[in-house]
């Protein structure tokens, strides 16, 4: 015997993974984590008894429900699963899943549309962060339904779709104590090898550490001896730079009030140099061990922030605009992500808002089978 459990297979942003609406599965956290591992195939680094894509970035999933928070509509609960890895971590958000929350939601009759456009309040519960969601929701011959094509672009997604707007209302210490979890914008932090981690002469270098809906550890690629411009592949088979960044990250969590990150996601590690396309800055992104094939939502918006921080590692690389709304052109390896910040005009350096576009897309609908021995659902 096995347990079918309704979801939608679905793209958010350049992610994808199953959604599901909470009441679905199983109210025991354990049970319930079980059951995700089971989903996805893992532990397993090809997850081929699962829907996993054999990479972190398909190994998603998002749980939905109607929200009982005053002025929220929907609760987002996030999870992140790892190929080869037996674990379950609903810390983190990701921007690109909750593309996708929305349409599900739509989808699957838990809102209803209100007009060409729909926009819903989400509520992500991995860090208490609340956002506006707004997709297109024409009407056809049998009522209204949620659009999917359009002639929006993102890079890392191929094709064009329809957008989705999110603006995000207040992503500040979204993990961490505050926006800037060490108290300072930027910080030198010395790095020695450990028993765990070794192989390296120490070394010093300046980051800033911040959480602008994501705990990120940025610093230039230079100052690792890099150029920033690797290629995703030659990053990742990059064991001497892998193995310092990690070493970075156990010694820094600590400073950012996060403890022992050693089985986390996060801090997230970015390396920046100059732009080399017409954006703002050019990045790689480590989640956290491998190298993103683009850059993920939350810090895209996190680095954007940090360009605009006197004092900040990305001073003197970062290309800026002026005025109290700038649009941040984050380049990563398979093209760019814009961020839209609004400032506050009495203080250039307090972030009020960000929104950027997004898109996603229904690739399936139906039921995932689980065993039984996983989940026996009455």
């Amino acid at each position: 015997m096995q347990t079918p459990i309704p979801c939608l297979f679905m793209r958010g942003g350049t992610s994808k993974g199953p959604f599901f609406n909470e009441a679905d599965l199983p109210a025991d956290v354990a049970t319930r984590d079980r059951v995700l591992l089971s989903v996805m195939g893992s532990p397993d680094k090809r997850q081929i008894d699962g829907l996993g894509g054999a990479h972190p970035l398909t190994s998603k999933v998002a749980i939905v429900r109607k929200s009982t928070t005053a002025g929220v509509d929907l609760d987002f609960l996030f999870a992140q699963l790892q190929p080869d890895k037996e674990t379950v971590d609903t810390t983190p958000n990701c921007g690109n899943m909750l593309a996708g929350v929305v349409p599900f939601a739509l989808e699957t009759g838990m809102v209803q549309a209100q007009g060409d456009t729909s926009t819903f309040r989400v509520l992500t519960l991995n860090t208490d962060m609340q956002c506006d969601v707004t997709v297109q929701t024409p009407l056809g011959p049998k009522g209204r339904f949620v659009a999917y094509e359009g002639a929006a672009r993102i890079d890392g997604a191929p094709g064009s779709s329809a957008p989705i707007t999110i603006n995000f209302l207040d992503t500040a210490g979204s993990v961490c104590a505050g926006l800037l979890p060490t108290g300072r914008v930027k910080d030198r932090i010395q790095v020695t090898p450990t028993a765990a981690l070794g192989g390296f002469e120490p070394f010093e270098i300046d980051v800033t550490c911040i959480d602008n809906g994501m705990p990120l550890v940025i610093f230039k690629a230079s100052d690792m001896g890099r150029t920033g411009y690797e290629s995703v592949a030659d990053m990742n088979a990059d064991v001497d730079l892998k193995t310092r960044i990690e070493a970075l990250r156990l010694k820094v969590s600590h400073l950012m009030g996060l403890g022992d990150v050693t089985t986390k996601n996060y801090p997230k590690m970015t390396l920046i140099a100059p732009a080399r396309n017409g954006g703002s800055l050019s990045t790689r992104s480590f989640i956290p061990h491998v190298c993103h094939d683009a850059i993920g939502v939350m810090a895209a918006v996190t680095v954007a922030t940090a360009c605009v921080l006197e004092g900040s590692v990305t001073q003197g690389i970062a290309v800026m605009p002026t005025g109290n709304t700038q649009t941040v052109s984050v380049e990563h390896p398979t093209g760019e992500f814009s961020v839209e910040l609004g400032l506050d005009p009495a203080n250039p350096q307090n972030v009020t808002r960000a929104a950027l576009l997004r898109t996603a897309r229904v690739l399936m609908r139906g039921e995932v089978m689980v065993p039984a021995s996983v989940w026996h659902k009455a």
